[in-house]
């Protein structure tokens, strides 16, 4: 460890021991990308108020760095595959998923993208192993004392973590496909009369069509759709364990759940005291750009510039698909910053510059920016939204179609399919997210909206994990549900009980009736022969 880090830890040790006594141990099992991004945002907020970090990241890992110089101390254990090799998977499965995957068959479609999610799966479950089986990680854990686990529950293992070490642990998580971690382990309700299911591409203002789609969804999901191998998980818990168990029953136990989303976004839906939205804690007041970036910036004048990027997991396109792009920003006033690695489109305009990198949170927020063109993950719509920047959605895969419907839902943006997507289209939609003056307004709005909460997403989002640190847990905020069968979480065996009393009760009636009816008629009988 270098004199440097040293020097880190040891100011953060000083902090808690002038502090109330209040500086704790947090133990980190994250994700990478986006997810990693987010985070490392709640991580650093954590060192600032003098919590010792430990991130568990393997050999392989492609964002998370333990070689930079930080105050999070990095524990790593070593993994199955290659850095490389878990790259090159991972581009392989969303490219499959973009270009591939035939939207238009739905059964054809689920079974692609949940191949990935098997492959992903076995993955994760391998980096598991990694960890939960090797004796010597796992003692000097124990011997580390933490007193919370955060973990992203879209890589399952945190959760197996913090049983074996005993200790509370806190979720971080946008959505698991059809919401199932969220209902089966988190006791969530989701009634489909009005809220969409995930991956549905609905609002919540449905059509009596849309919402046999939704049902149809929520039932695909619950009893069809696996985004894990879940017999596998469940017996590989149990044996770590043993003990009878299963990944819905250990995640289940979560002390609390940061749904990285926020009302400005979301569709009003039912939740629970042990959830909270904190939905864009990475977004930031715009910094100055670079010298050279400022100055392309400025010299468009009165019309502006556009922002176009297509995220962090996608880094180049083919070069048809480029030229189309480039073909339609040639054909705008304003200028164009565009994050794209690939070979320089032939159809590039002079009023484009492409960038392997930019700061799209400063672009976002630099008064000359006229509109964003996205391909709606869950960060850059954030940044979006807290910036007031009208949108162009071209989503890819995951939940980004379903964040670019909700925008759209709420007037700020306009959504294209990147498949078919022609020059025309883009160049349509861009005039007019930037010439009607509506899509700004209501950009506007949602960023008001996100502006105005009583709390900030972050210091909200570090508020619990403090809390569940504080208490030893959050027991007392979990639902009941957690402790009924489905049966009785269903109050089948109410429905049960009372349908057997009422039929109980039909059949005494019923009885007695044909017997009165049997003496009447015997006694008639008797008065005649009389």
């Amino acid at each position: 460890m270098s004199v440097k880090r040293n020097s880190v830890f040891l100011l953060i040790q000083l902090m808690c021991y002038f502090s109330s006594g209040s500086c704790g141990k947090v133990l980190v099992w994250p994700t990478e990308y986006s997810h990693w991004i987010n985070i490392k945002t709640i991580l650093d907020e954590l060192i600032q108020r003098g919590h010792e970090v430990t991130v568990l990241t393997s050999t392989a890992s492609i964002l998370i760095n333990p070689n930079t110089t930080s105050a999070i101390n990095f524990e790593i254990y070593h993994a199955s595959s290659s850095k490389q090799q878990m790259e090159e998977s991972i581009t392989k499965g969303i490219h499959e998923w973009i270009y591939d995957t035939p939207k238009d068959d739905f059964w054809q479609y689920f079974s692609i993208v949940q191949k990935n999610f098997k492959q992903y799966s076995d993955t994760i479950e391998d980096l598991c192993r990694n960890v939960v089986l090797n004796k010597k990680l796992m003692m000097k854990l124990h011997e580390s004392k933490f007193d919370v686990v955060l973990a992203d529950a879209i890589g399952p293992c945190g959760e197996l973590l913090a049983e074996l070490l005993n200790v509370p642990f806190v979720y971080s998580v946008r959505f698991t496909p059809g919401y199932t971690y969220e209902k089966y382990s988190g006791g969530l309700t989701f009634p489909p009369s009005y809220v969409p299911i995930v991956m549905s591409e609905l609002s919540d203002q449905m059509t009596f069509m849309d919402r046999i789609k939704n049902i149809m969804y929520m039932l695909y999901f619950d009893f069809w759709f696996q985004t894990f191998d879940v017999k596998k998980w469940n017996q590989f818990y149990s044996e770590v364990l043993e003990r009878p168990t299963t990944i819905y029953e250990t995640m289940g136990k979560a002390d609390f759940w940061l749904i990285r989303t926020y009302w400005d976004l979301e569709f009003p839906r039912p939740l629970l005291p042990n959830f909270d939205f904190v939905g864009g804690l990475h977004c930031k007041p715009a910094k100055l750009l670079p010298k050279e970036m400022e100055e392309f910036v400025q010299s468009s004048g009165e019309n502006g510039i556009v922002v176009f990027s297509l995220g962090s997991m996608v880094s180049n396109m083919p070069q048809e698909k480029a030229n189309i792009i480039a073909f339609a920003l040639a054909q705008i006033p304003q200028k164009v910053i565009w994050r794209y690695q690939g070979k320089k489109p032939d159809k590039l305009g002079p009023n484009t510059r492409i960038y392997n990198w930019i700061p799209q949170n400063d672009l976002l927020g630099h008064p000359k920016t006229k509109a964003f063109i996205t391909h709606g993950g869950a960060n850059g719509v954030y940044e979006g939204i807290y910036h007031g920047i009208p949108m162009v959605g071209l989503p890819l895969f995951a939940d980004q179609a379903d964040n670019i419907v909700h925008v759209k839902a709420k007037g700020a943006a306009i959504r294209l399919e990147y498949r078919t997507l022609t020059s025309a289209d883009l160049l349509k939609a861009l005039r007019m997210v930037i010439n009607d003056p509506l899509y700004k307004e209501n950009a506007m709005k949602l960023s008001r909206i996100h502006h105005d909460q009583p709390v900030k997403p972050l210091d909200r989002a570090v508020f619990w994990i403090e809390f569940v640190m504080r208490h030893k847990g959050a027991k007392h905020l979990r639902v009941a549900a957690h402790d009924l069968s489905w049966f009785q979480y269903y109050s089948l065996d109410v429905l049960g009980f009372l349908l057997a009393f009422v039929a109980t009760g039909m059949f005494i009636i019923t009885k007695c009736c044909l017997f009165c009816c049997q003496m009447i008629f015997k006694t008639g009988k008797k008065k005649k022969r009389e």
